[in-house]
């Protein structure tokens, strides 16, 4: 259904790097959740007053507010479309984010709601109705929202989107909580146990960690998080499909919000390449990654020596570097001879989480570089990796 209404409404709709496509599908799934849920709200509210169940009526509300929740993710798609101004040079596209963040802060209140609301009703046990238009309306709910699940997921998938993941997680907790409110109207209907209340109790635990799992995914992006591993494998592909260009390091993704990437990188290029043709093909590819991957892209020149001698010396250091940690990676790598000793100068890629220090990690290379045959000292600096 989405994406019959997509081709319909949504110029462009394959091309879901571009910011309107994907404000448009962000527009689309929102209204679509607005109208799916006001109808789950007025189906439950009617169930939940027919029986008298604090479980069905829990789950009505919670219905309501993922309505709500459909309008701030609406709300984040069009405000994050706006174009960049004077007091936000880099756009709006964190808003997204945002009200991702909302969503889940919704979420989470709805599930404390719920649960203040279950522990009055196991105080206060009360017997509940039980007819099957009831069962009919629940089970409709459920398969109503796993569809919503389904398609969240997809094009939240499509479009990168981690309001909509977390809409997509919150759908499929309230197919999973719908379940066991049916269960519960079942099993009290045959038993005569009052369970409501507990199970009322289960629906608000089901909420509460869509909420904290929605939570999760939406605060990673706004404190930092490392890119997609595909969106670094392609623009390495595409920088180093120029043959001009020998290798990449130092390759960091600024984030401003889905569709909104900055990158910077540095290109190793020939040392004793011509200047002006090197320039030209840096231009071309910052223009290549504008074009076909949407972000705006600053790459810095690196002049590579590639003599024999160098790759040799250099070979034989990173053998010794990986000695010390496999993970480790070195680059910039260059020779300065002197009247009594060559400096090798090189950066060493460490990765996160490694027991030794920065520091001590220098120490090592420096130590074993200048156990090599011939005077050799190492001048290396240790940085991280941002991908």
């Amino acid at each position: 259904m989405i994406e019959l209404l997509a081709r319909r409404f949504i110029p462009d709709y394959r091309e879901v790097r571009k910011p309107s496509v994907r404000q448009g599908y962000g527009i689309l799934c929102g209204l679509m959740g607005i109208f799916l849920n006001l109808l789950l709200f007025a189906g439950k509210l009617f169930a939940g007053m027919l029986s008298g169940s604090i479980a069905i009526t829990a789950d009505a509300f919670n219905n309501l507010s993922d309505a709500g929740s459909s309008v701030v993710s609406l709300l984040g798609f069009k405000l994050a479309a706006q174009q960049p101004d004077r007091d936000h040079p880099f756009g709006h596209g964190r808003i997204e984010y945002i009200s991702g963040l909302i969503v889940s802060l919704l979420i989470l209140l709805m599930g404390v709601e719920l649960l203040q609301s279950s522990v009055e009703k196991i105080l206060s046990p009360e017997e509940v109705a039980f007819s099957p238009l009831i069962l009919v309306i629940l089970g409709v709910s459920v398969v109503v929202k796993l569809y919503m699940s389904f398609y969240n997921r997809s094009i939240g998938k499509k479009i990168d989107s981690s309001s909509m993941r977390a809409t997509a997680a919150d759908s499929l907790s309230d197919a999973a909580a719908t379940t066991v409110v049916m269960i519960a109207t079942v099993v009290s209907h045959y038993t005569g146990l009052l369970l409501d209340g507990w199970f009322g109790l289960l629906v608000a635990c089901f909420v509460l960690r869509a909420g904290y799992g929605a939570a999760k995914d939406t605060i990673s992006p706004l404190l930092g998080q490392p890119p997609d591993p595909e969106f670094v494998k392609e623009v390495e592909h595409l920088v180093l499909s120029h043959p001009e260009i020998i290798g990449i390091h130092d390759l960091i993704v600024h984030d401003y919000g889905p569709g909104r990437l900055m990158i910077t990188l540095h290109a190793e290029v020939p040392a004793d390449g011509e200047m002006q043709t090197l320039h030209d093909v840096v231009d071309t590819v910052e223009n290549e990654l504008a074009s076909t991957m949407h972000c705006l892209a600053t790459i810095h020149m690196d002049p590579v020596t590639t003599d024999e001698a160098t790759a040799e010396i250099r070979k034989t250091v990173e053998k010794l570097v990986k000695g010390i940690d496999e993970r480790i990676g070195i680059h910039d790598f260059r020779m300065v001879e002197g009247p009594t000793h060559t400096n090798l100068i090189f950066d060493a890629m460490v990765p996160f989480g490694m027991k030794a220090s920065d520091r001590e990690i220098a120490q090592q290379i420096r130590e074993l570089v200048e156990g090599m045959e011939g005077n050799y000292f190492a001048v290396v600096h240790v940085e991280k990796s941002y991908v």
